[in-house]
Order: structure tokens, then sequence, then C-alpha cells
């Protein structure tokens, strides 16, 4: 199914000329922000945040102010019709009505490609459950342009929920698309990376290596990416627990780590960074933060800018097949069609990237 708007649910919807094109106006937006000022002038941008988000939701909202335009929305559900039973379709098409740009963040696996289905203004996927985050990954690709000056040769640490950790997967995604990049996953067996992200960090050419100790990782690394354990994607609070505490950076472990390494994380954190971290001129999850604002208003500048149409749905849908990720979108959202990528046993939810192996 192609729409008639150019959308942003997947950074890999895009070629890398295009990401590149985002940073480098974003550095020049954080340089020069005055010559910015009028850039949206009239434009509407409505946000649905169906989550809880503090950086994300103000970002965007401080992004589209910064720039000239105005902001609608609702930051709980319980606040709008949904709490009445109405699903994202109709909540889509009619916000869409009254915006020039749609933001969404909902718990549920492609939620954002749903969203776009039907609505009538670009949208914005800014976090659908434990999948994607693109814009947090532009915001750490920002990061990197800005403190290291590469995106390239660099070996990079992600540490903690790498099961759930949507930001994780997305900057996993892109950064393999630039050469020379090594990661070291750091997490218990239970929280390691899923599978179809390590086939497309070797499919785009880059490495990587897991591992359970943070210690043994630190002199290593460049980049040190530590995740918050989230309690929100357990089955019961009993299997949280027992993850919780399990990577913890210190002062002391700051010690084993390089001169130049810089320490990001896409926040809120809980006790995974201890707090005498943040005077390490190392620390830079606070400055990210604030990339996160001029990225987002070169991304609404680009987007609204842009008319090409995007190609939402490609695969085909197969009779009585349907995605078993109990997260996915298409388990809660009535009337979608069941679409999968991939020929023979193997299939790939278009909604979650959730593979399904057919029975011969």
């Amino acid at each position: 199914m192609q729409s008639t708007y150019q959308h942003l649910i997947d950074l890999n919807d895009y070629p890398v000329e295009w990401w590149n094109k985002i940073v480098e106006l974003g550095a020049d937006i954080y340089e020069h922000p005055g010559r910015y000022t009028h850039a949206c002038d009239g434009k509407v941008m409505a946000t649905l945040f169906y989550e809880p988000s503090t950086r994300t939701q103000m970002s965007f909202q401080a992004a589209m102010i910064r720039v000239g335009g105005s902001i609608i929305g609702f930051d709980n559900p319980a606040t709008s019709s949904v709490s009445k039973g109405e699903n994202l379709k109709d909540t889509t098409k009619i916000v869409s009505n009254y915006a020039d740009l749609l933001v969404i963040r909902h718990p549920s696996a492609g939620s954002a490609r749903v969203a776009a289905l039907s609505a009538d203004c670009p949208v914005i996927n800014a976090g659908d459950g434990g999948h994607l985050h693109p814009t947090q990954t532009l915001t750490d690709m920002l990061t990197l342009r800005m403190e290291k000056g590469r995106l390239s040769g660099l070996t990079v640490g992600l540490c903690g929920d790498l099961i759930n950790g949507r930001t994780v997967h997305s900057l996993c995604k892109a950064l393999s698309c630039y050469p020379d990049n090594h990661f070291i996953l750091i997490s218990t067996p239970e929280l390691r990376l899923p599978f179809y992200i390590k086939d497309i960090i070797t499919a785009n050419g880059g490495t990587y290596e897991e591992m359970s100790s943070l210690d043994d990782a630190m002199g290593k690394l460049d980049v040190l990416y530590m995740t918050r354990i989230q309690q929100e994607r357990f089955a019961s609070r009993e299997e949280y627990l027992a993850q919780k505490d399990t990577y913890v950076l210190t002062k002391e472990k700051m010690k084993h780590g390089k001169s130049d390494l810089i320490v990001l994380h896409p926040l809120p954190r809980l006790d995974e960074i201890e707090i005498a971290v943040d005077n390490d001129p190392r620390a830079m999850y606070f400055k990210q933060a604030q990339y996160g604002m001029y990225v987002r208003m070169a991304l609404i500048m680009t987007i609204l800018d842009q008319n090409r149409p995007s190609k939402l749905l490609v695969g085909k849908t197969h009779p009585g097949v349907q995605c078993q990720n109990p997260a996915c979108i298409t388990r809660t959202e009535p009337g979608l069609p069941h679409s999968f990528r991939g020929e023979g046993t193997t299939l790939e939810c278009e909604y979650c990237d959730e593979r399904l192996l057919l029975e011969h």
C-alpha cells in the first residue's frame, strides 16, 4: 500500500544519504539556531502519546515551536476518545485532519505504520513499543557527529535490556550501515539482542560480539550506550526484579574506560548509571537529550518540505497466517491486513518485523 505522504516509520526506509542530510542540518541548526526561527510558520504538529514521555514529547514540542509552528495533541489517552474505545485508525484519521504533521508514540509494535495507513498528513514514529525509535537514533547520530566527529570506525558497547530496547534496535540497524563499526552486546542471556537485529548487523557488513560483563568490555569502547531495564516490557514484576540491578555504571568502572569514551543513555535512567558519573566529562547523556531537539527541528523541516509518497506495505497476506508476536499491533487493532515480507517457509511481519516459520 502506498501513501500520498512521506513518513518516518523506520530509518531504514531511507538511504544513508538522507540520514546524513538530517544530521548535518541538525548540526547547522545547533550552531545557527536563529536562521531557522520561521522555517515552519503557520504549520501545526499533532502529538499522540499513548505512553509516558518527557524528552521525546517535549523535545518535539520545543522543536516545532522553535521553527515557528504550533502544537496540538494529547499525552494521556485517558483524556481522549481512546478511553471510550476508539481504535488507532479512527483517532489518527480525525487528528490528521487538524494538523500538517502527526507524531505518535504507542506501546504496540508497528503502530506508527498503522497510523500512517490512515493519516491525511505525514507521520513520524516517536517509538512503537519495544520495536523502533528512529528519532532517538537520529539524536544518537547527531551526538556522535558532534562529540566523536564520525559515524564510522567505532566500537559501540550496548548494555542492559537489549531484547526490549527499541533505541538499541534502531541504533544497531543504523550504525551497521556505516563502515567498520563493531558492536559489543553486553547483557544477560534473557535480555540478548533479537536474532533479526544481529542478522541485519552482519548483512550490512558490521560485526558484533556478545559479553555478559560490563567491566570486561569497558576498555574496548569508543561509545557506551547504557539502557534502562524496562519494567513495562516484562510479563511480571518478578521477572523484572531478577534483572534490574545486573548492570550499573559506576565511577570505579569509568576508570577503565578510554579517555575519549562517551557515555550515552536514551533516558530516563533509574539506577543503572551512578549519579556520581554525571560529573565525568565523558558522560554525554544530558547533552545528548539537548541534541535531540535540534535533530527533531531538522526532521520536522525536512518531512514538511517533501511530498514524495511512501510505500507502507510491500508484502502480501497469506490465508490463515497471523503474526505471533503478542506485542504486535495486529493483535489489537481491527481490520488490518496481515501483511508479510518474504517467501517460502520464512515470513516477516511488515508491522513488527517478527519472523514466522511456516510448517511444510
